[in-house]
């Protein structure tokens, strides 16, 4: 059997460099990780969009560090070869980097993950850096900041103002130069992204931020049409799976009823 070839940070480092894209996605579960890390995904990120696709909720902020731990634990135990991110929830890092630095402890040591990823720019620099100066590599996150929703108050692009496109190029440079592996850039203007992705010797990944991004994230239930009642402009749809596990269990509730299952094959 051939060995498996583990992503690390470097692995994404060197990609960039030599103009390979990134691929990445998220997962949250045991089943679906095993599938995504054996189609030779680069990056699974178990993402505190669990909150709305694994939860139900409106927002991503009623997710705990707990919740998120039990997420990311399930994810490493199906991985073999992707680089694994997760998530820092809303309120697990924001009040001080003290705060920051035990809640990305706590996801390193419980889940086995390689990497944290946080929201912000100017404003968590003094917890990035603290996590970084304790060995733990941290990817930035950029534009739309879902955690941040109360405050944008819509999900709409972001930074196509002068003063927004100004700050988050200031703040990627900031992030890069506190030893940021990788960021993410979200609903942004493509030529932004574009602009960014030239400045920084590390890697973007993008998500309705153009083609130009070094790679680019999707969340899982989303491209693999699970949740049909999210369509966003920047998401291409690779399945239906909605409709046809639909199909399954109604062709399943039939067969019951009309006593077709089990059948003598199919019994002891």
């Amino acid at each position: 059997m051939a060995e498996i070839k583990k992503i690390t940070t470097n692995t994404l480092q060197r990609m960039k460099a030599n103009g390979e894209k990134i691929s990445m996605l998220t997962a949250y579960d045991f089943s679906f990780a095993k599938i995504i890390d054996n189609a030779n995904i680069d990056v699974i990120l178990v993402g505190d969009s669990a909150s709305n696709v694994m939860a139900g909720h409106e927002t991503t902020l009623p997710i705990t560090l707990e919740q998120m731990i039990y997420h990311a634990s399930a994810v490493m135990r199906a991985i073999n070869r992707c680089l694994v991110v997760v998530d820092l929830p809303f309120g697990s890092y924001q009040s001080n980097s003290e705060i920051a630095l035990a809640s990305a402890i706590r996801i390193m040591k419980e889940t086995g993950a390689h990497a944290i990823k946080l929201e912000g720019g100017q404003e968590v620099l003094e917890s990035v850096k603290r996590i970084i100066s304790a060995g733990i590599p941290v990817m930035g996150h950029l534009g739309l900041t879902p955690q941040s929703i109360y405050k944008f108050g819509t999900y709409n692009v972001r930074a196509k103002e002068k003063d927004e496109a100004n700050k988050l190029r200031s703040d990627a440079k900031l992030l890069e130069e506190a030893g940021c592996f990788g960021i993410v850039l979200e609903k942004i203007p493509a030529q932004l992204a574009k602009e960014v992705t030239e400045s920084l010797s590390i890697p973007t990944i993008g998500i309705g931020a153009g083609k130009f991004c070094d790679g680019q994230v999707l969340v899982m239930h989303d491209m693999l049409g699970i949740n049909t009642e999210f369509k966003p402009r920047f998401l291409r749809q690779y399945l239906n799976l909605y409709e046809q596990a639909n199909h399954a269990v109604q062709q399943y509730i039939t067969d019951i009823k009309s006593g077709d299952f089990p059948s003598d094959n199919e019994s002891y």
